[in-house]
């Protein structure tokens, strides 16, 4: 069993945002498997296909991004999943855009949705990616930026780093086991 979460807030004026990229990339993550994620259940939105064999449960939380821990919790006591089962995919404005990083585990760093999750946890021994997003332009606050849409300037770049690390979260499906 694994459980892949991307990030982000519900609601149609967030579809498009920079703290919306973890579903940006959860939805490419999504078209590679064949899985549709449709299913309210965990305080989340959920799609369930498999990889090598192994069942994967793809969720997007709608609990907005700094009560992400609810929903995670939820999930991982939903499915009898251990944290090291999870990777959960986000926007980092630590990272340049069009790059990502891979983690197999970590701090939240300066990210709410991250800290809530950890918090829920009670650790932070789960993989995560991390979609670059930054850095935050000198003339806006963090908060208007990263709940801005996502510039036409800056979209090929956060798409392209969505779908190089939808591929190495495809990879982790495949080769991480218990």
């Amino acid at each position: 069993m694994k459980i892949v979460v991307g990030l982000g807030n519900p609601g149609e004026k967030y579809a498009n945002t920079y703290h919306n990229v973890g579903w940006l990339t959860l939805d490419a993550v999504a078209a590679a498997l064949g899985i549709t994620i449709k299913t309210a259940e965990c305080d989340s939105l959920t799609g369930v296909g498999s990889v090598g064999g192994e069942r994967v449960i793809l969720a997007k939380p709608q609990t907005y991004m700094n009560a992400s821990g609810r929903a995670v919790k939820q999930l991982l006591g939903r499915y009898k999943a251990l944290p090291s089962d999870l990777l959960v995919v986000y926007d980092d404005i630590d990272i340049e855009k069009g790059t990502y990083r891979f983690r197999e585990r970590g701090s939240a760093g300066t990210h709410n949705g991250m800290r809530d999750i950890v918090s829920a946890l009670g650790g932070g021994d789960f993989a995560r990616v991390r979609i670059g997003t930054g850095p935050v332009p000198e003339n806006i606050p963090l908060v208007g930026y990263v709940l801005m849409n996502i510039t036409d300037d800056d979209r090929a770049l956060i798409g392209a780093a969505a779908r190089q690390s939808a591929e190495k979260i495809g990879e982790w499906l495949k080769t991480s086991h218990r």
